[in-house]
């Protein structure tokens, strides 16, 4: 695996060089949009929304929308002017229950590793952990961005799992029919005990299975089996950032699509023969080369020769 962070973590006194690995990967397959003709790839372009023009990456800047509507442009120069809490250490600021932490707060996960030198200090962070029955609560920056996170142990790694700022948790007063939940009644509840307690057991993730994963994974294979692929044709912008290989055909390539600017007739035969020049390989074709040249060079020096006679002749 690749580590995306490098670092340290520190408790007390103690410092523990670590690497950082996500723990999560996505095994989602990735469907694109094509032309359903041919299978050529939809292009998302960005355009202005006042008047449709595309806009080069160069001239995008980051902006605020305000309640009313207004844009507020924030250029390079602000962006980098704001604090910047970006540090290479995982501080832990105290060990709380975990119970206390609803998981709703839970984002992402990642391994951490430590250094050769630190192996001895993580391994006393991780015997903390597990003993005290509680986790580590830190911060940490990631990508430019601070946020929290809990160190927790799972099986023998140290987990860095980040926790959602408060403030991004939605409000459930918000939500419409809450205040139409009734209580149910006694019997009711009963019930339902009873029936939680006949569905009672414990949790086993690798008994789920994504079955639609699957389904698609099967469809997609039996098309590759059966020969119902699409090879989509390749774009001229993408054919000319492709490795050139065979220089003389580029090069009749952009003869060509000049002489189709300005309206004028490709010349199909010269293409075929700059192209047939250069699929000689080996001894042939560096012969045939030199023979050419070779005779090229003869004919000039056989017509000064005839011409030296000639005059050889008129002078006697």
């Amino acid at each position: 695996m690749r580590a995306i962070w490098k670092g340290a973590v520190s408790f007390g006194l103690v410092n523990v060089p670590v690497r950082l690995y996500s723990a999560t990967e996505n095994h989602d397959i990735s469907l694109h949009q094509v032309r359903a003709s041919d299978g050529s790839r939809i292009r998302y372009k960005r355009v202005a929304q006042a008047d449709g023009e595309e806009v080069p990456y160069k001239e995008i800047a980051k902006a605020y929308e305000t309640e009313d509507g207004r844009t507020v442009v924030l250029t390079d120069e602000d962006l980098a002017a704001l604090p910047n809490r970006s540090s290479k250490e995982i501080e832990v600021e105290r060990f709380v229950p975990i119970d206390q932490i609803d998981p709703i707060l839970f984002d992402k996960p990642y391994f951490i590793e430590p250094d050769a030198m630190g192996a001895k200090a993580y391994g006393l962070l991780r015997e903390a952990l597990r003993e005290s029955d509680r986790v580590a609560v830190v911060t940490v920056s990631l990508r430019t961005r601070m946020t929290m996170a809990v160190l927790r142990v799972v099986d023998d790694v140290i987990v860095l799992q980040t926790l959602l700022w408060p403030d991004e948790v939605r409000d459930s007063a918000r939500l419409d029919n809450l205040d139409q939940v009734s209580e149910p009644k006694e019997a009711e509840v009963a019930m339902a005990r009873m029936l939680v307690d006949s569905m009672a057991g414990d949790f086993e993730p690798e008994g789920h299975v994504d079955d639609f994963k699957e389904a698609l994974e099967a469809l997609v294979q039996s098309k590759i089996e059966g020969g119902d692929v699409t090879e989509a044709p390749e774009s001229e912008e993408e054919a000319e950032s492709g490795e050139v290989v065979d220089l003389l055909a580029a090069l009749q390539r952009s003869v060509d699509r000049a002489k189709k600017g300005r309206g004028e007739k490709t010349d199909d035969a010269d293409a075929k023969k700059a192209a047939g020049s250069t699929t000689g390989s080996g001894s042939k074709g560096s012969t045939a080369t030199k023979a050419a040249a070779k005779k090229s060079t003869a004919k000039p020096a056989a017509k000064k020769s005839t011409a030296r006679k000639s005059t050889a002749k008129k002078a006697g």
